[in-house]
């Protein structure tokens, strides 16, 4: 399906070139390569949002290179920025709040009650959570920021993005099937989240990955999908951070949830295919090299503006 200028596919839209959108994205830095706000600013600025950043942690590299340098936010030096930008009004403007990975329950904590204060500021903000936590069974942060996602964060976001690992942290629920997705989205819709987005799962097969899509709406029932993903022979950093980004900019374009996520995942996979022809026709090194293997996001712009959908979803 060919895209139309203006970046939405498949027309039908109001012009929002005008629109005032502004983030507020709090999570991973890195100097080089993609990943966390690395990974996310540049897609909505170029999809016309304003960024405004706080790194939650400054690393050299990310750390599957198995080696960095760099420091972590704490919970003070957070609290400081924003006690500035509130002494200069300007935490009045937020749009959407944007979070992903964050190191500390500490932290984590002083992100609500940072997200409390935005949400006083302006009710119809909108809170994306992408509750980076781990992948594969494996944790990447202290099981007490499990612990504050679940008691602190989930009740104040809008949309929320985990993986199956995450999910099932958050709910209790052991994913084995597409029933056992659907009962750990309930759950999360319990605990009050409208919007929930499985990213990936186990589920799929050697072809595709397997994702799901839930929306609450009062009055209006309930909104269920699956996204199947083509699977890409490579591990990728950086695509959790620019799948929600993507949703951010695309929810707020349409209002349509299973379309949002039709265009961020072919999105996506228009990044993820230039960046693994960028690794077959450079790496010539007998390990991975993973420089090679960053996101060609800067590449891929026209791709960001313009993206070509391919309808991977289905109704549930």
């Amino acid at each position: 399906m060919d895209s139309h200028p203006g970046g939405l596919p498949n027309g039908d839209y109001s012009e929002d070139s005008d629109r005032d959108y502004r983030v507020l994205s709090i999570q991973s830095h890195v100097v080089s390569g993609y990943v966390g706000n690395k990974s996310a600013v540049f897609p909505l600025q170029v999809l016309g949002f304003d960024v405004d950043f706080i790194n939650t942690v400054e690393f050299s590299n990310h750390t599957g290179y198995g080696s960095w340098k760099g420091s972590c936010m704490d919970e003070k030096t957070l609290q400081d920025l924003f006690d500035g930008l509130r002494m200069n009004h300007l935490t009045m403007s937020y749009t959407h709040l944007l979070t992903g990975f964050v190191q500390s329950k500490t932290l984590l904590e002083k992100i609500a009650d940072i997200a409390r204060e935005l949400k006083r500021s302006n009710p119809k903000l909108i809170y994306v959570c992408d509750p980076v936590m781990g992948d594969n069974g494996k944790m990447y942060v202290p099981m007490e920021v499990f612990e504050a996602y679940r008691d602190s964060i989930l009740p104040l976001a809008d949309i929320v993005t985990p993986n199956q690992f995450e999910a099932e942290l958050l709910t209790g629920i052991t994913i084995r099937s597409e029933k056992d997705a659907l009962a750990a989205i309930d759950r999360l819709h319990s605990r009050g989240v409208p919007t929930v987005i499985i990213s990936s799962s186990d589920l799929g097969d050697d072809k595709n990955l397997i994702g799901f899509g839930s929306a609450v709406n009062q009055g209006a029932g309930k909104l269920r999908f699956r996204m199947n993903i083509p699977r890409l022979p490579a591990s990728f950093t950086g695509t959790g951070d620019l799948f929600t980004a993507l949703l951010l900019a695309w929810m707020t374009k349409t209002g349509d949830l299973q379309r949002s996520c039709d265009i961020t995942v072919s999105t996506l996979q228009a990044v993820l295919k230039r960046t693994w022809k960028h690794f077959q026709e450079n790496c010539q090194d007998p390990q991975p090299c993973l420089r090679h293997l960053e996101l060609r996001l800067i590449q891929s712009k026209r791709d960001i503006e313009n993206p070509v959908v391919s309808r991977p979803m289905s109704q549930l």
